[in-house]
């Protein structure tokens, strides 16, 4: 049995959940109310937030890092495991635009770079950032 602090993981946070799932809602009644250009550009988004929505249902964990490695999302809702050996690089990557400050937690595998937001997290990427690096032999 791991250890409670060796094994750590991240999920997308139930208001962003709610937010796609209400998004959606809000979509199909937009496309029952309008026209069929108005209702097929809604139906689209409606699509749209739904899948995102049932992805974050159905496959809420972002990250998990333990001793072993680190494990994060593959395709709609699989996982995919990469040993510590396998990753070559743990940063935070800091954007400034237009006054907002945007940050990504990046996680680069060698053949993949995988990229994380607080909204995916749930969690200030600097702080989940500091526990990845920490746990990485």
């Amino acid at each position: 049995m791991a250890d409670v602090e060796t094994r750590h993981e991240w999920r997308v946070p139930r208001g962003i959940l709610a937010a796609k799932a209400i998004a959606a809602a809000v979509c199909v009644a937009l496309a029952l109310l309008g026209d069929v250009a108005q209702a097929f550009l809604a139906s689209v988004a409606a699509a749209g937030f739904a899948a995102l929505a049932l992805r974050d249902l159905i496959a809420p964990v972002r990250l998990a890092v333990d001793e072993g490695g680190v494990t994060v999302p593959a395709g709609f809702a699989g996982r995919e495991r990469h040993s510590w050996n396998d990753v070559d690089r743990i940063r935070v990557d800091t954007r400034r635009r237009y006054g907002v400050t945007a940050r990504l937690l990046e996680i680069d595998t060698g053949d993949q770079v995988h990229l994380f937001s607080r909204y995916d997290l749930g969690a200030p990427v600097v702080d989940v950032a500091e526990i990845v690096m920490r746990l990485r032999p």
